[in-house]
């Protein structure tokens, strides 16, 4: 495994890591998420994403659980969380969530604490951007989580490059503790944010990322090649508004191509994917998900393809993938 730096922080993320959205509890329960977090943590992985929306906040609840029965040294592993949808959606609905406001977010932190059983998150993040809230009232919110020792550091989530921005300048104007990581969507067929939008800002902030996604959803995984097989994610009802996207002929056509430069590696096209990510130097941590101890393990390997990744072999992927990507 290979760590890098979250950003110009000091923290240090392993290449790749494991996320929680869509598999815990829904899929994957407090006995598998054991032993999953386990087979992870062996093979070097220390960051574990999760966010208090995911499954109504029992995905925080399962992870928390399998943290207390592995027994882990605190020091020895990294946890995030994610805040804006919030999870009370009765009564009035001014106080509703889909907010970054103070009173939502100093009430969240303590809720996710409460769910996952520890004295801190290592990493919080906004989960989108909130345009009815002043972002410097979030600024204040986010630093105060990190003064009061609620949490270490913080990022953001699907926010603009200009959003990301003014949280910067308003943190560092105040002298306030600054978002130090964006945690966007990025796989070969979806790169403009990561490769264009956000590149004056990891020079000029020294931006890190924990990228989402790496495989499209399962659409780099070649598994929807032939329509949707029953058990996927793709065939989950709440999983509804991936079905144009993993039906795309063009897509699905250069997975077909993709698999190909896989094989000519000795790798699968979900291990090649995986480390296409992870081989741009302005990736942190490739957020990765499984909802068994197998489809983990497999993921993992992508470690080892990342070295194999010449310009050459970046080339034909570019080839293949970039005319289909947004």
């Amino acid at each position: 495994m290979h760590y890098r730096r979250l950003g110009r922080s000091g923290l240090q993320v392993s290449a790749l890591s494991l996320g929680s959205w869509v598999t815990y509890h829904n899929q994957v329960d407090t006995k598998a998420a054991t032993e999953m977090l386990a087979a992870a943590i062996d093979a070097g992985v220390n960051f574990f994403d999760n966010a208090e929306v995911y499954a109504s906040g029992q995905s925080e609840v399962v992870m928390g659980q399998a943290f207390k029965a592995l027994k882990w040294p605190r020091l020895n592993f990294i946890v995030s969380t994610k805040f804006f949808w919030g999870l009370s959606r009765e009564g009035n609905t001014v106080n509703r969530m889909d907010t970054l406001n103070r009173k939502y977010l100093s009430q969240a932190i303590d809720g996710s604490l409460a769910r996952m059983g520890l004295d801190f998150i290592d990493l919080v993040y906004c989960h989108r951007p909130d345009p009815h809230t002043p972002i410097e009232e979030t600024v204040w919110a986010m630093s105060d989580m990190i003064t009061r020792g609620k949490a270490l550091y913080w990022g953001t989530s699907e926010w603009s490059a200009a959003e990301i921005r003014a949280a910067w300048d308003i943190a560092d104007k105040h002298h306030l503790h600054k978002p130090v990581v964006e945690q966007p969507q990025y796989h070969l067929f979806h790169r403009k944010r990561v490769e264009q939008e956000y590149a004056r800002l990891y020079e000029d902030i020294g931006l890190g990322l924990t990228t989402w996604s790496p495989l499209a959803s399962g659409l780099l995984t070649g598994k929807y090649k032939d329509g949707i097989p029953p058990g996927s994610r793709g065939a989950m009802e709440s999983m509804g508004f991936l079905g144009a996207s993993l039906a795309d002929p063009a897509k699905k056509a250069a997975v077909v191509q993709l698999d190909a430069v896989a094989a000519s590696l000795g790798c699968s096209v979900a291990q090649l994917a995986i480390a296409w990510v992870a081989k741009n130097p302005h990736v942190s941590s490739v957020i990765t998900g499984a909802s068994k101890l197998s489809q983990l393990q497999s993921n993992l390997g992508a470690v080892a393809v990342i070295e194999q990744l010449t310009p050459e072999v970046m080339a034909r992927i570019d080839a293949i993938s970039a005319p289909l990507a947004q």
